[in-house]
């Protein structure tokens, strides 16, 4: 018997449509961001950024390649990110692709030069009752995830 038998809960359905749907409205998620200046890259950025203003923090994505797996500062770093963001009710997904995720947020735009894509927060803008149809698909995948024990789940990028 598997613990979502025991406690009446079906496993998180792993269609293709499934993920391709967390997947797409991802992507979409982080293109509306960044046109609309709600989006923060970077790890020590999004750090300060939540100790500043937690509240303001919508949902967070952590990347990390294979090479990176294995740097343990890095992983301290998505370890103490996570804590904070289950602390504060701030859903988070992993990407395991910072070249499609740099090919989506793109550079910055004050320098032009490569950001760090390992932490990136989605920020709540200042207009009143903006609701994003993207975002609320991520929160339900999260939610839905958490309800099998996988707290943060891994959205695969679209090609």
């Amino acid at each position: 018997m598997t613990l979502e038998e025991i406690h009446g809960q079906h496993a998180l359905p792993t269609e293709h449509d499934w993920m391709q749907g967390a997947s797409k409205a991802l992507h979409e998620l982080l293109v509306s961001a960044q046109r609309r200046g709600c989006l923060t890259a970077g790890v020590y950025e999004s750090a300060k950024l939540m100790n500043v203003d937690p509240d303001n923090v919508a949902f967070c994505v952590l990347a990390a390649d294979e090479e990176d797996e294995g740097d343990i500062a890095l992983q301290i770093h998505f370890t103490l990110i996570q804590a904070f963001c289950c602390e504060n009710d701030i859903d988070i997904v992993r990407v395991n692709d910072l070249a499609k995720l740099a090919a989506i947020v793109g550079p910055s735009e004050d320098s032009g030069e490569p950001r760090d894509f390992h932490c990136i927060l989605i920020m709540n803008p200042s207009e009143e009752g903006w609701k994003d149809p993207s975002l609320e698909k991520l929160n339900s995948f999260c939610e839905a995830s958490r309800n099998v024990n996988d707290w943060v789940p891994t959205v695969p990028l679209p090609e």
